[in-house]
C-alpha cells in the first residue's frame, strides 16, 4: 500500500474510535420502585397542530396506562382538521389556542394545568406499554423531582424514505453533550423536546415556555432556562418507554423539519464533541472512498484493510442506531447514502439559516 492510502487508513480507524468515544452510552430511565403511591397528579400538555393523523396512537397509549392520576390537556394550536375532535372523542380535554406556535401553546396549557407536575408530549409520541408513564414519573421522583427529566422518544421506522434521519438521530442524541465518554461533565446543550417532565413549581420559576417563545429550538431554550435558575436538566434515551414515527407524511416534511432545527441547534453543541462528530462523519467517508479505490486499483492489501474499515463503520452506524430507533441493520451496508443525505440536508439548512434567514415548517415561514 502507498503512503497516501496508510494514512488514510489511519485516519478512518482513529475516526472510527473517536466516534465510540462520542457516542459512549444513551442511559434509559431505571427505576426501582413499583408502587404508585407517593406520586403526584400530573398535567400531561400536549400542543397539537392539524395532528389528527398522528395524536390518536398517543392519546390510546394514555388510556392504557396503569398509572391513572394525570389529566390530559391538548391545546388546539389553530388546526384546520380534525385535531379536536379526536382529541375529545378519547377523553383529553381540548384547550384553544391562539396559533402562535408550540411555545405559545405549551404555556397556556401549563397555566390551565391543575397537576403538580408538569409534562410535556410531543402529539407523536407514544407510550410503548401500559407502565411507560409510571417508570418516568418514578425515574424522576427518585432523582428528586427538581429540574428536568426529557426523553428522546424511539425512532420508529415504517418506509424506506425516513431511513434518511437516521444519522440525525445520532447526532441530535449525540449533540446534547452528555452521551460522551466523558459522561454529564460537559454542560449539556438544553433539553431533549417531544418528552419533558418538571414539577410546576420549578417550571413557572424558570419561566417555562412563556420566556423562550419564538425560540426555533424551544427545547434547548427551555432547557438553558431551567439552567439559568440552576435546576438540573437530565436527558436520557426513551427506548422501551415513549416511540415516535417522525415525518410520516412524506420526504417534503423531512427536510423541512430537519432544516428547521439542525443548523440552529447545532450551535449549542460543546465544541470538543462538534469536532469528535465531524472526524467520525470525515471517517465515514473516507472508509467508503478508500474501499472504492483500493477496488479500481486491484489492490488486495489495501481491498482487505479498506474492507475491514468498511465494514467497522456498517457496524458501528447499525450499533449507534440501534440505541436511537428500530433501524434494519442490513440497511447499513449502503451507510454512505444516509451520512450523504445528512450532510447534503444540514448544508441546506445552514443555508436557509445563514443567508435567508427563515425556515418553513407547518405551512409556516419562520424567521431566524
Amino acid at each position: 500500500m502507498t503512503t497516501v492510502e496508510i494514512v488514510k487508513l489511519t485516519i478512518g480507524f482513529a475516526a472510527a474510535i473517536i466516534g465510540v468515544l462520542v457516542f459512549w452510552s444513551l442511559p434509559v430511565p431505571r427505576s426501582s420502585s413499583r408502587s404508585e403511591a407517593g406520586l403526584p397528579f400530573v398535567s400531561i400538555v400536549i400542543p397539537a397542530r392539524n395532528e389528527e393523523n398522528r395524536i390518536r396512537p398517543l392519546l390510546q397509549s394514555l388510556r392504557q396506562q396503569r398509572f391513572r392520576q394525570f389529566e390530559i390537556l391538548v391545546v388546539d394550536d389553530d388546526s384546520t382538521d380534525g385535531t379536536a375532535a379526536i382529541a375529545e372523542s378519547l377523553g383529553a380535554k381540548v384547550l384553544r389556542g391562539e396559533g402562535a406556535g408550540k411555545s405559545s401553546a405549551c404555556w397556556y396549557g401549563a397555566q390551565q394545568a391543575s397537576g403538580s407536575w408538569l409534562l410535556f408530549l410531543d402529539a407523536d409520541t407514544k407510550f410503548e406499554d401500559e407502565d411507560g408513564l409510571s417508570r418516568l414519573l418514578h425515574f424522576h421522583q427518585e432523582q428528586g423531582a427538581r429540574g428536568i427529566t426529557a426523553l428522546q422518544p424511539f425512532h420508529t421506522v415504517e418506509r424506506l424514505y425516513e431511513y434518511i434521519s437516521v444519522v440525525f438521530n445520532i447526532i441530535v442524541v449525540v449533540g446534547m453533550n452528555l452521551f460522551t465518554v466523558r459522561g454529564t461533565r460537559f454542560k449539556t446543550a438544553g433539553s431533549f423536546g417531544p418528552c419533558i417532565l418538571c414539577n410546576r413549581e420549578d417550571y413557572f420559576v424558570s419561566g417555562g415556555h412563556h420566556k423562550i417563545e419564538g425560540a426555533i429550538m424551544d427545547d434547548l431554550a427551555l432547557g438553558e432556562a431551567f439552567l439559568e435558575q440552576d435546576l438540573p436538566v437530565r436527558c436520557l434515551g426513551g427506548k422501551g418507554i415513549i416511540s415516535l414515527r417522525m415525518y410520516p407524511e412524506g420526504l417534503g416534511s423531512l427536510i423541512e423539519g430537519w432544516c428547521k432545527s439542525f443548523a440552529v441547534g447545532s450551535k449549542s453543541t460543546h465544541p470538543i464533541v462538534m469536532l469528535m462528530v465531524i472526524f467520525w462523519i470525515s471517517g465515514s467517508f473516507i472508509a467508503a472512498s478508500t474501499l472504492i479505490a483500493s477496488i479500481m486499483q486491484s489492490n488486495p492489501a489495501a481491498i482487505v484493510a479498506g474492507g475491514i474499515l468498511y465494514m467497522l463503520y456498517v457496524v458501528q452506524t447499525a450499533w449507534f442506531a440501534g440505541r436511537v430507533g428500530n433501524f434494519n441493520k442490513a440497511v447499513f451496508l449502503v451507510y454512505p447514502i444516509w451520512f450523504a443525505f445528512f450532510v447534503g440536508i444540514y448544508l441546506y439548512s445552514f443555508i436557509r439559516v445563514n443567508i435567508f434567514h427563515s425556515v418553513n415548517w407547518r405551512g409556516r415561514k419562520i424567521k431566524v
